[in-house]
């Protein structure tokens, strides 16, 4: 199989001025090809891999959507696509690390797998990936996070600048820390992929210091080039290398 460049033709992204290597580890992308909204193929996510090499990743930790009724992932369908790509990596001498978590939706089967003692695909120990609706809170927010805290879990919230809802009540972020979780701010939002109020939410929370870890959510060509445009951006790269990010902790 023939790997071309994620960015088809050249262009001023191919020689960045700046890395993300002060991260060196991304944890939230969706690069296990055909079980979700992300990598249709092998050949895609190796491409898509080969950008963020590019970008100055040496390891990533890649989490596929498991959401009731939508996305029925579990072990079984995540695992083996993982251990397909390290194959193709280590073939082609494409020095990234690949491993496999998931990005869990806070609802009621992942709080029925819990209950059923089901071992949870978590990104480090018992750090665990989690997302809610984009269109309200779960009225159970909170015992949801308590159960899954009883059992051990540690979660940390995806991209929590997404949640428009909170944009107008910041403190509901801070509760969000007070109770033991942790904030992952999603790269993507800063460059305002997802509208210009997610990416002030974003400036907030990263002014505030709110927020533990920064990840890609990388699923596709569109995402990798608007990575490749943040590191153009002199001081937003500057700002953020300045942070005390936890991703090489994972």
């Amino acid at each position: 199989m023939d790997l071309k460049s994620p960015i088809k033709k050249k262009n001023k992204h191919d020689n960045l001025p700046y890395s993300f290597s002060f991260l060196g580890t991304d944890m939230h992308s969706h690069l296990i090809p055909g079980i979700d909204d992300g990598s249709p193929s092998v050949e895609t996510s190796l491409m898509l891999i080969m950008a963020m090499h590019q970008m100055g990743y040496n390891k990533i930790i890649t989490t596929p959507h498991i959401m009731q009724g939508y996305y029925p992932n579990d072990r079984s369908t995540i695992l083996p696509g993982c251990e397909l790509l390290q194959r193709e990596l280590e073939a082609r001498n494409i020095p990234v690390r690949l491993y496999a978590a998931a990005e869990y939706f806070l609802d009621a089967g992942l709080i029925e797998a819990i209950q059923r003692n089901e071992a949870l695909l978590t990104l480090s120990g018992k750090k665990l990936l989690v997302e809610i609706s984009f269109v309200a809170p779960p009225i159970q927010l909170h015992d949801f996070l308590y159960q899954l805290q009883l059992k051990g879990y540690e979660p940390i919230i995806a991209h929590p600048e997404r949640y428009a809802y909170y944009h107008r009540n910041m403190d509901e972020y801070k509760k969000l820390i007070d109770i033991g979780c942790e904030l992952q701010l999603n790269l993507l939002s800063l460059t305002g992929h997802y509208g210009k109020n997610v990416k002030k939410a974003a400036l907030k929370l990263l002014n505030q210091q709110w927020v533990a870890y920064l990840g890609t959510d990388l699923h596709h060509q569109r995402h990798a080039e608007n990575l490749q445009r943040l590191l153009h951006d002199h001081a937003l790269v500057r700002k953020l290398k300045q942070y005390s990010w936890k991703n090489d902790t994972l």
